[in-house]
């Protein structure tokens, strides 16, 4: 009798995860002629857009009620196509939590390269992130699918916020903690898992973990600034943080946690382009005193579906730092 083993999802993408992101400088650069202009004709006010490059759209369309659209897919992350699934079902909800919102519905987003992976693999993936839907209350109704070299999942995700509590990545404010809630570290992992096979349970546990009970710790304690940390790193997505509100954030770095193991996955080289290129981008704008090359670039780690980080304290999150009065051209300071 003969077995045949289930192929390994990694080995199909140049990338993995939210590491397979677009160099955050060239996508700035990109859409930094799409910004401004006249608003169209049609219902509803345009409350976030473009220009701070925030996790979701945010629409007015009643007195009370905003709708919060976004989307996210990418490349396999793991090799089990069940938990891709649902990782990036997690991931894709994010960014409605991290605006303040509620997801409501969502579209399945599948690239499938037909011809070289059994269909029966791409029901995994989507029973995943079916699944993950369903424990945030959240609709899923139909999308969209491609025939496609890598496979590529995630989803389009609409939901609704009250449009005087939007979390924002441009309402911070000096002398306010940073709160984060969820550990760093999953993008080492990830690289090692992806070079070796070797599976990390807890990382999946953590990147499967909605992010829905932070943001609403968040709303309960009156935040009004808020981001996660996905394929820019902590670094990436404070320092867009601190830009857009106009802050200097002070990062202690003894007080960042990180998944067991994380240390040694750097150390043992599973650092991704993705994570050196975040790293390059945020370097210009960081005074990183004595803090050496391996902190920052832990720090910098590209995460796939990470926790919340949040302008304000919340009970049971560690406080990584804090927002200070700009400090010059300095977004970071790290210490």
């Amino acid at each position: 009798m003969t077995t045949t083993a289930r192929p390994r999802l990694t080995q199909y993408a140049h990338g993995g995860g939210c590491a397979c992101k677009i160099p955050p400088g060239e996508l700035e650069s990109v859409v930094s002629g799409l910004i401004g202009g006249a608003a169209p004709d049609g219902p509803g006010e345009l409350l976030v857009g473009l220009d701070d490059g925030d996790d979701a759209a945010a629409v007015r369309i009643a007195a009370g009620t905003a709708v919060i659209a976004t989307a996210d897919f990418f490349t396999p992350v793991v090799d089990d196509a069940y938990d891709w699934g649902r990782i990036a079902a997690a991931n894709a909800l994010s960014d409605v939590y991290a605006m303040g919102g509620t997801p409501v519905v969502a579209v399945n987003l599948l690239g499938w390269p037909r011809d070289t992976l059994p269909m029966e693999l791409a029901g995994e993936v989507l029973r995943g992130g079916l699944d993950v839907a369903r424990e945030a209350g959240c609709h899923v109704a139909g999308g969209h699918s491609v025939d496609d070299p890598e496979p590529k999942y995630g989803m389009a995700v609409t939901g609704i916020a009250d449009p005087e509590r939007l979390l924002r990545n441009d309402a911070g404010t000096p002398g306010t903690p940073l709160t984060l809630t969820k550990p760093l570290g999953i993008g080492v992992l990830n690289s090692r898992h992806k070079s070796t096979g070797e599976v990390f349970p807890h990382a999946i546990a953590t990147m499967t973990t909605l992010n829905r009970s932070a943001a609403e710790a968040a709303l309960a304690a009156g935040v009004r600034c808020a981001t996660d940390v996905t394929g820019f790193g902590l670094l990436g997505h404070l320092h867009k943080l601190a830009r857009a509100s106009n802050v200097t954030a002070v990062i202690d770095s003894a007080a960042v946690p990180y998944l067991e193991g994380a240390r040694k996955a750097l150390a043992d080289g599973f650092v991704s382009g993705g994570t050196r290129r975040n790293l390059d981008w945020v370097r210009p704008h960081a005074g990183t005193g004595r803090v050496s090359e391996d902190e920052l670039l832990l720090l910098a780690d590209a995460q796939t579906s990470g926790g919340l980080l949040i302008a304000g304290e919340i009970p049971g999150h560690p406080v990584i730092g804090e927002l200070v009065a700009r400090r010059g051209d300095v977004t970071l300071s790290i210490r």
